[in-house]
């Protein structure tokens, strides 16, 4: 009898073991580079499946062509704030893969704004035009290990370039698309 109790509060605590709440981390700190672009990042939990990233970094921008002497190369810093909902982590547990590091797929709201601060550029005298995007976005996010990672998501949404401080005429918006493959560090 006494084998057969012991038995049924194993299993029970068992049970209680695997029905914890699934959640993204409290916070993660980063490192992230890309073909145009290095950026540092923080993710916050919001709640079990929200996170607030908040990244700071520099865009980068390349072109050349018959009206420039030489190839162009351009870096101008940007603010991200982005709120992210990975609706695939309770999935990825049951398939018995790793969630650390918020590892999933993920939708968001990407926002992102381009000050006119600074510009570095193999070209002097650059004018920069600040802008502000919002792009809805789907992407994915895995772990190679426990500190690397890597992150690829796509968007369609709208600039609006503050172009009457630059000096134009008047401000303009216009379709963006948010295309990201990236590699980075978690801290």
């Amino acid at each position: 009898m006494k084998k057969i109790i012991f038995t049924l509060v194993f299993c029970g605590l068992c049970f209680i073991v695997n029905s914890q709440t699934v959640s993204v981390e409290k916070s993660i700190y980063g490192i992230q580079s890309g073909f145009l672009g290095i950026w540092g990042h923080n993710e916050s939990k919001l709640s079990n499946n929200i996170a607030l990233r908040t990244e700071l970094g520099l865009d980068a921008g390349i072109w050349g062509g018959d009206f420039y002497d030489n190839n162009g190369f351009l870096m101008i810093p940007v603010l991200t704030l982005e709120p992210r909902l990975y609706y695939n982590l309770k999935k990825r547990v049951k398939k018995s893969r790793k969630i650390a590091g918020n590892s999933g797929n993920f939708i968001s709201l990407k926002t992102s704004y381009h000050p006119s601060w600074f510009e570095i550029s193999n070209y002097n005298n650059i004018k920069i035009v600040s802008d502000i995007s919002v792009v809805p976005t789907w992407g994915i996010r895995r772990n190679i290990g426990n500190h690397f990672l890597y992150e690829t998501g796509i968007g369609i949404g709208y600039i609006y370039y503050f172009a009457k401080n630059a000096g134009f005429l008047e401000n303009e918006g216009e379709v963006a698309v948010n295309l990201h493959v990236r590699i980075g560090y978690r801290f």
